[in-house]
């Protein structure tokens, strides 16, 4: 599919992204991708002064990281639970920084309110990729700096999203966050509204001690894998489990025990128009 189709209820799949998101504890697998966004702050080129947007924040990762650079930062984001626990983790490192609740797809931000505006993979799970990339352009004034990091398809991350689907197929219609990751979708996206569009291909490298670790710690915080979990019988999570067990050993580049799985991820970086 080219576009969204109109006949999904997308009001309703985001309220169920909502609850997804609010649950387990995002802040645990946060913690682990900080490098993510420390990254893409350096790639954006932040200037200190800078009035800067994260776009679906979560925890804050690429909000505290713009801070640190001297911006004055907001971080968006449509689930309140992740916003307080980025708020705690500005508060311990005496950073200033505003978390407001809102919705990527209506951010509520005049025109041309940003120097610049991030997300780091935050934006790429909207169910409305058109209307996000607009508001992205919208609120960001015109020669400012748009920069997004996304997982792409073809990477491990990528990889366990389809796993998880095959046992959990989500609502018919919807397009794979992956596709933010590919130059193709940014280009349908934004087209003529920014220009000097770079991407830039990074790795993230997910270390546990064991497969088995991999599954548990996925399981229990990170959202979308926890709720289809709960969204499976017994032999159906042990299933689950399997494959997402097999799923590290295949992108594991260590010798055992311990596993570590390279994720592709693009940054892309443009100045809006």
């Amino acid at each position: 599919m080219t576009a969204t189709d109109t006949r999904i209820d997308l009001s309703a799949i985001k309220e169920r992204q909502r609850w997804t998101w609010a649950s387990g504890d995002y802040s645990a697998i946060g913690a682990r991708i900080v490098l993510m966004a420390e990254r893409l702050v350096e790639s954006a080129g932040l200037r200190a002064g800078d009035a800067v947007l994260d776009v679906a924040t979560g925890t804050g990762n690429a909000a505290i990281a713009a801070a640190r650079c001297g911006c004055e930062v907001t971080g968006v984001d449509y689930v309140e639970a992740l916003l307080e626990r980025g708020r705690e983790r500005a508060a311990a490192e005496g950073l200033s920084i505003t978390f407001a609740e809102g919705d990527a797809e209506q951010l509520p931000y005049a025109d041309d309110s940003f120097d610049a505006v991030l997300s780091c993979v935050g934006v790429m799970f909207t169910p409305d990729h058109e209307q996000a990339a607009a508001e992205l352009v919208r609120v960001c004034r015109p020669g400012g700096t748009m920069a997004l990091a996304n997982w792409t398809p073809s990477g491990f991350v990528g990889a366990m999203f389809r796993t998880v689907a095959a046992h959990v197929p989500p609502p018919a219609g919807l397009r794979p966050p992956g596709l933010w990751g590919t130059r193709e979708h940014l280009e349908q996206l934004f087209g003529n509204a920014v220009s000097d569009l770079t991407l830039t291909g990074r790795e993230f490298v997910f270390r546990f001690r064991s497969p088995t670790e991999f599954v548990e710690v996925f399981r229990s915080y990170y959202g979308p894998v926890r709720k289809a979990f709960d969204a499976l019988d017994g032999s159906g999570r042990d299933r689950l489990s399997v494959d997402l067990a097999a799923l590290a050993d295949r992108h594991d580049r260590e010798a055992g025990p311990s596993i570590a799985m390279p994720a592709e991820y693009v940054e892309a970086i443009a100045v809006v128009r």
